[in-house]
């Protein structure tokens, strides 16, 4: 007797599960650091009336985010003295680059941007510092919530972890302009000096949700990461107090990395990492390049601003979770390959705008469109790298993936303005080149799609 398929409606009851609210919180939790160090900063610098130079400067603060899993291992295997034992591996670090953050806005309050600059510019690389430390933890306690085999629950998960994340960032964003604006209304000369103190209740008050957030007590990740150090250390030869130090350093180092090509086999791991380089870079280079196409085109700020932001959150938020759901029922693989499928499509809308010219209706379609897409490949991209983990090192292997993904995103596109430059402006073609850039990690996927060893296909 055949399993009676469930429906869509009975899919997302999958979102009611508590654990879901949980992971909403972590994403949001993930999510408001950036408020702090993206519009808030820049705008307080503006406001305070340094050049857009120094403000762009200043932004090269995020470069750390690219490079998190170097330290990831430690999140992996040292333990927080006091945290760990009161709270859990995971919680015990989350709440420490909090209060790292809660520090650091504090030091923030009594800064003048104009006569401390250097000041303020390294309290907001500490800040990004202890934000890219705890998203590695996050995404841990994000994907330890779900168990081994729930591939349907790890893709809701996925889901909810990207809406939390917007939301902290929007919501967060909202909560610092509002204020900002009500404090210099009130006379306040200092206002977001006294900003940043609101901010840091918001901080406060993540951390007691995040004691609702529930930390699996009994685990065998440290059992088997001394297994890998043991391993190591039988590799050495003699049994002593160097060769023991050197096997904790290689294992805390190099475990994640044996334990994943281990797991996979060697083509197989390659595969992964090829796919998890190349899926995005096609939409990297449209993303890098829209609003330039959109000035070019001859849009208003205000036109871009309804279509491309306003529509924009409402439609990333509902077919996030929509994605959630294909995932669910269609499997994380052909999820990925109907999103990159998506992508292609998108992009060539965005050539057909090129060459008919300026059109409104044509511009809303292109737009949602990318939305659309943009949400289903991020819900699939998560949920395909979050099954792909190993328990036991779940905190490096994911921060490494994930951040193949962002270098691939990144260092590429970088050239997508002298792409468009090299073509003389031809943005109907450059869109068609982005739509190519799609294929070759769909033909990785599909070589490696029968072979990947995950929960759910």
């Amino acid at each position: 007797m055949t399993e009676k398929k469930q429906s869509w409606f009975e899919s997302l009851l999958v979102y009611k599960d508590i654990r879901m609210v949980r992971i909403l919180l972590l994403g949001a939790i993930s999510g408001f650091p950036w408020v702090l160090i993206a519009s808030s900063l820049s705008l307080w610098l503006k406001e305070e009336g340094l050049s857009r130079s120094t403000i762009g400067w200043a932004g090269l603060i995020f470069g750390v985010y690219a490079f998190n899993y170097l330290w990831a291992p430690i999140i992996d295997r040292i333990q927080i003295p006091i945290l760990t034992k009161k709270l859990g591996h995971r919680r015990g670090w989350i709440v420490l680059m909090q209060i790292a953050i809660l520090l650091s806005l504090l030091v923030w309050s009594f800064i003048n941007p104009t006569q401390n600059l250097a000041l303020l510019i390294t309290v907001g690389l500490i800040i990004a510092i202890a934000s890219a430390t705890q998203d590695i933890t996050v995404d841990a306690l994000r994907i330890e919530q779900i168990n081994e085999n729930e591939g349907k629950s790890m893709a809701a998960g996925a889901a909810m972890a990207v809406v939390g994340w917007w939301t902290g960032y929007k919501l967060g964003g909202v909560i610092a302009l509002f204020t900002a604006e009500y404090f210099e209304n009130m006379g306040i000369a200092d206002y977001w000096q006294a900003t940043f103190l609101v901010l840091g209740v918001v901080i406060i008050l993540m951390n007691i949700g995040l004691m609702f957030v529930h930390e699996p007590t009994k685990t065998d990740r440290e059992a088997k990461q001394r297994d890998t150090d043991k391993l190591i250390q039988g590799k050495l030869g003699s049994k002593n107090i160097i060769t023991s130090f050197v096997a904790y350093i290689v294992g805390t180092i190099g475990g994640p990395i044996i334990s994943f090509f281990r797991k996979n086999g060697f083509a197989i791991a390659l595969g992964i990492l090829g796919f998890v380089f190349l899926f995005k870079i096609g939409e990297a280079f449209l993303g890098r390049m829209s609003i330039v196409f959109y000035k070019e085109i001859g849009f208003s700020k205000g036109q871009i601003a309804i279509y491309s932001k306003g529509l924009g959150w409402i439609t990333t938020v509902i077919f996030t979770l929509l994605g959630g759901v294909m995932a669910m029922r269609a499997g994380t693989i052909k999820t990925m390959f109907f999103a990159g499928g998506l992508m292609a499509l998108t992009n060539l809308l965005f050539a057909l705008l090129a060459w008919t010219g300026k059109s409104e209706l044509l511009f809303a379609i292109a737009v949602i469109a990318d939305d659309i897409t943009a949400a289903f490949a991020t819900v699939a991209f998560v949920a395909f790298i979050s099954l792909l983990v190993d328990r036991t090192y779940t905190a490096t292997q994911y921060a490494l993936l994930a951040s193949i993904g962002t270098a691939g995103r990144t260092t590429l596109a970088s050239s997508s303005g002298a792409l468009v430059d090299w073509l003389n402006g031809d943005w109907g073609t450059f869109f068609i080149i982005t739509t190519v850039m799609v294929i070759p990690s769909l033909v990785c996927l599909w070589f490696i799609k029968n072979k990947i060893k995950i929960g759910a296909k």
